[in-house]
C-alpha cells in the first residue's frame, strides 16, 4: 500500500486551493497519508524560500493573479487579501495533529476547513472558538484545541525539521513512501499518475 506524506500549512492559499483532491487520489489508490502541518515561513528560511512580503514585486503581482486564476478555475471562493493573514497557524496546526493522533473524524474536512476559513471566511485560524468550531464540524471533539498541546508542538517543530531532511520546500508538498516528490496543488494530477504506476 502506498504511503504519502502531506506537509502543509493551515495559512497557505494553495493549500486551500488544494481541496480534498489528495485524499480523493489516495482512496482512488488505497493510498494511505499522514498529515503533517508545519511552520511555512520556518520552512522558507530553511529551504532559500521568500515570504510573499519580501518577495519583487513582480513575483507578488504574478501570485496574486496566480491564485485568482486557479480560484476561478476551481470554482471556489476566495479573498485575495484575507481578514487574518498572515496569523499564527500553530493553534490550527496543533488540533489537526491531536486530531489525527485521537482519530474518529475526518482529518480531510478539518484540514481544508481551517484553510478555507481562513482564505475564504475571513476568520482568524489562531483562535480558539474557530479552532473548535471547526473540529467539531469535522467529526471530532471539540475539547481536543485544548489537549496535547505540549505533544502538539514538538510534532509541530518535528514536521519542519523532517520536511528539510525529506526535501520539501513549500506547500502543499507531497511526499510519497518511494520518495517521489510533488510541490504544489497544480502537482496533484501528477500524484495521481504516479500511483497509477506503482
Amino acid at each position: 500500500m502506498a504511503h504519502i506524506d502531506y506537509y502543509f500549512a493551515t495559512i497557505s492559499p494553495f493549500t486551500y486551493l488544494a481541496g480534498t483532491r489528495l485524499e480523493q487520489i489516495a482512496d482512488a489508490h488505497g493510498a494511505t497519508i499522514t498529515y503533517k502541518p508545519l511552520d511555512i515561513m520556518g520552512l522558507f528560511a530553511r529551504t532559500g524560500g521568500v515570504p510573499p512580503k519580501d518577495r519583487h514585486p513582480n513575483r507578488q503581482a504574478y501570485r496574486l493573479q496566480d491564485l485568482r486564476r486557479t480560484a476561478d478555475m476551481s470554482g471556489m471562493p476566495l479573498n485575495i487579501k484575507p481578514m487574518f493573514w498572515p496569523t499564527n497557524p500553530a493553534p490550527s496546526s496543533y488540533a489537526i495533529i491531536a486530531a489525527q493522533n485521537a482519530g474518529g473524524g475526518d482529518l480531510a474536512a478539518l484540514v481544508h476547513g481551517f484553510a478555507r476559513a481562513c482564505w475564504a471566511e475571513d476568520k482568524n485560524v489562531a483562535e480558539d472558538d474557530v479552532i473548535r468550531a471547526g473540529l467539531e464540524a469535522a467529526g471530532f471533539d471539540p475539547a481536543l484545541a485544548d489537549s496535547g498541546l505540549l505533544s502538539g508542538a514538538d510534532t509541530y517543530a518535528r514536521n519542519l525539521e523532517d520536511a528539510v531532511m525529506a526535501g520539501a520546500f513549500g506547500a502543499p508538498f507531497y511526499i510519497t513512501d518511494d520518495d517521489q516528490r510533488f510541490w504544489g496543488q497544480d502537482r496533484l494530477d501528477q500524484l495521481d499518475w504516479h500511483l497509477g504506476r506503482a
